[in-house]
C-alpha cells in the first residue's frame, strides 16, 4: 500500500497565495476549483514530491497550521529562496536539536511550512 498524506491550509487571498506559494516558493497549480464565480476557491499545489491542498473555504482549516516535510537539499532551498529576495519573508537555516537542517516558512496566512532534512 503506498500512502500521501496532502494537507489542507486555510488561506485568504488569492493574488497573497500565488505571490508566496507560486511566485516565490515555486509551486505549480495542479487544478483550482470554485462552486460558481463567487465562490470561495479550492485548489491544490505542488513542488516536486510536496503536494498542499489551499482553501479560502472557513471550515476546511483553521489558520495557523504547521507542516513538517522532510526532504533533501534544505540548505539548497534556503539558498534558491533567499537569493529571490521575497520580501515578507527571508527564513534562516537552523541547525535543529534533533539533527537535522531547518527552514522554516511563514505564508501570509499564517501557516508554517517546515523543510527538514536530517544529518547523514
Amino acid at each position: 500500500m503506498q500512502t500521501k498524506v496532502i494537507p489542507v491550509l486555510r488561506i485568504f487571498d488569492l493574488a497573497k497565495m500565488r505571490e508566496f506559494y507560486i511566485d516565490w516558493l515555486g509551486f505549480s497549480v495542479d487544478w483550482e476549483h470554485r462552486f460558481d464565480a463567487d465562490a470561495p476557491v479550492y485548489m491544490q499545489v505542488t513542488r516536486g514530491d510536496v503536494t498542499l491542498h489551499l482553501s479560502e473555504h472557513h471550515g476546511d482549516a483553521c489558520p495557523g497550521a504547521k507542516v513538517f516535510i522532510e526532504t533533501q537539499g534544505v540548505r539548497e532551498l534556503h539558498a534558491e529562496l533567499t537569493e529571490k529576495r521575497y520580501k515578507y519573508n527571508r527564513p534562516g537555516l537552523e541547525e535543529a536539536f534533533y539533527g537535522a537542517w531547518e527552514v522554516t516558512l511563514h505564508d501570509p496566512f499564517g501557516n508554517r511550512l517546515v523543510y527538514v532534512e536530517r544529518f547523514q
